[in-house]
This record gives structure tokens, sequence and C-alpha cells, in this order.
């Protein structure tokens, strides 16, 4: 069952800012989020069902730390179009 500790953060990037005046907004969730799972959430803890929801898989990234060789996480991105009216609190930007 999914919950709301699998939202890692709400992404503010251009890309997404200028979304967001569409009424889609980008979240970044934990790899095992599933889309059934992010629209329960969403029902739960702030009260609307998304009208659309597309995802895509983000591989980490091989970085160097310190000569060292590391990975930054996996992570999934979502897509969600909200309904009219419906707005997350954490958005006010």
């Amino acid at each position: 069952m999914a919950d709301i500790t699998d939202i890692k953060a709400i992404l503010y990037t251009e890309k997404s800012l200028g979304l967001q005046e569409d009424g889609v907004v980008v979240i970044q969730t934990s790899p095992k989020m599933t889309k059934n799972g992010l629209k329960e959430v969403l029902r739960e803890y702030f009260g609307f069902i998304p009208l659309k929801v597309n995802s895509l898989r983000q591989e980490g990234k091989a970085k160097r730390f310190k000569g060292i060789a590391g990975r930054r996480d996996n992570y999934k991105k979502f897509y969600v179009t909200l309904p009219e009216g419906a707005k997350i609190e954490s958005l006010e930007v």
C-alpha cells in the first residue's frame, strides 16, 4: 500500500512551473509508487482524484564523490493533472 512518505518532493523547475499554469503538477516519488497508489494518496490526504496521471522511471546518475564511484537514487516522476479547483497546500508559489 502506498503512503504519503513515498512522496519525496514536488518539483519546481522551469518546465514544471509552466505545466502548473495548465493544472499539471510534477511529483517525485520512490520507485515503488504506482499510479493507483499515488491516486489513493492524493484522494486520502488532499481530497481529490486526479484527472490523469503519467509516470516515468528515472535511473540514478553515476557520480563520483571525492574520487569514489557512487550512484544517485532511482526515483519515479509523476505528471498529475489536477481537477478544476483542486490544489495541493504545499504548492503556494
